[in-house]
């Protein structure tokens, strides 16, 4: 098979063939920076947030009013919830992780310091958080019933201990020596009693929740407001049943109150990652919409290719052409037109990608993504060909000559 030919041929078809390569160059670029944008948010919706989530559920308790003895309120509470059959354990708390809200601050490693090492979230906990939550403790130890406080809301907090997890702990000392060490949290200085393995932060899809998805705090403090969460744990196979005897629970102890919320932590997790999830559908979509478009297009170009040059077709039958000579015209013809598109989609997509980066914080994309991409949407022009080309090898040499 010569180029020459099918070069010749092409130039007199330019509009359409730019239009194909055109057509794939576009589909290139936005196919391979979705593909990349879901699998970010595939990435990011499979990180584990530390807690045993079979097992747990959250429930938003908002007392009616303003009670004044919501110490005794809470420390009731717990009793009835760790009493129930089936309940592992239960603590109070401001926040937990993957709610979407929470407390966060600068973390330093002197006083006054201009600009924090890093930052963290603040969960409020007591001696019973780390059972409920499943989490493992690598090093140190719990809080005792003895340094649980009370924290009134926008208040300011001084703990004396504090357990960090494992990539807060890292980060604030590299070198693995931050157990027992001194850092300075919420203007003031505080002790490490505790590092954890993994606790996930309340934010999944802003700059901190993506910069530090780890970096969380526990505070021995029950937190004295009218509103609030408690987290409970209940025995494996046993959720739903615990579920509804803890409101019940509730209910018999105090009417005086509205369960705004009650969330497996299954429903948490879908909640907190809604917003990636429906991009990464939209995206995929999107995906098939281009790729769909971008086959009939060249289906639909082809064909009219082929009916234009029946002429041709048939002379080159007539002179001992074969089926499959013609059906490899139209491939290499495809080929080259797909390799032109190709390439200008490559620096389309990278260009795309680097205007994402400056303007979204997005991460660099791998030239793996726009490898597959080039292969795939070159690979779709050769699947989208085989029909018209199969059409045109069939027609007979005699019938394509009095079709002329």
């Amino acid at each position: 098979m010569h180029i020459r030919p099918i070069l010749s041929a092409m130039r007199r078809n330019k509009v359409g063939a730019f239009l194909i390569a055109l057509q794939m160059a576009l589909t290139l670029a936005i196919l391979c920076n979705s593909l990349f944008i879901i699998e970010q948010r595939l990435t990011l919706m499979a990180r584990a947030s530390g807690v045993d989530e079979d097992n747990v559920f959250v429930l938003t308790n908002q007392w009616v009013g303003t009670p004044d003895d919501l110490n005794a309120r809470i420390a009731t509470d717990l009793a009835g919830i760790r009493s129930l059959p089936g309940v592992v354990d239960a603590y109070p708390s401001n926040s937990y992780p993957l709610r979407g809200g929470g407390w966060s601050d600068g973390v330093m490693l002197a006083d006054h310091q201009v600009h924090p090492n890093t930052h963290t979230t603040l969960y409020f906990a007591d001696e019973h958080a780390l059972n409920t939550l499943g989490v493992k403790l690598l090093a140190g130890r719990n809080f005792s019933p003895d340094e649980i406080g009370s924290r009134a809301e926008n208040s300011l907090g001084h703990p004396p201990v504090v357990i960090v997890t494992k990539a807060l702990a890292d980060k604030m000392f590299p070198d693995g020596s931050a157990l027992g060490k001194t850092i300075y949290v919420e203007d003031g200085p505080t002790t490490i009693t505790g590092i954890v393995e993994k606790l996930q932060t309340p934010w999944v899809s802003n700059s901190f929740g993506e910069k530090f998805p780890e970096n969380s705090m526990l505070e021995p403090y029950h937190y004295m407001v009218s509103g609030y969460h408690y987290v409970v744990r209940a025995q494996p196979g046993q959720l739903d049943a615990v579920m509804k005897q803890v409101q019940k629970k509730l209910l018999e102890i105090n009417r005086a109150r509205v369960m705004v919320k009650v969330m497996t932590y299954a429903e948490v997790r879908a909640e907190a990652y809604r917003n990636y999830r429906g991009l990464a559908i939209i995206l995929g979509v999107v995906c098939t919409s281009l790729l769909a478009v971008t086959a009939f297009g060249i289906v639909g170009l082809t064909s009219f290719w082929v009916t234009q040059r029946r002429r041709q077709i048939g002379v080159r039958r007539a002179l001992g052409a074969t089926r499959r000579a013609i059906l490899f015209y139209f491939q290499t013809e495809n080929v080259i037109i797909a390799a032109a598109g190709a390439a200008v989609g490559v620096a389309l997509a990278v260009g795309l990608n680097l205007w994402m980066v400056t303007s979204f914080e997005m991460l660099r994309i791998g030239p793996a993504y726009v490898l597959v991409g080039a292969v795939a949407v070159m690979l779709l022009g050769q699947l989208a060909v085989l029909w018209p080309a199969l059409r045109a090898a069939s027609i007979p040499p005699a019938l394509a000559t009095r079709a002329a």
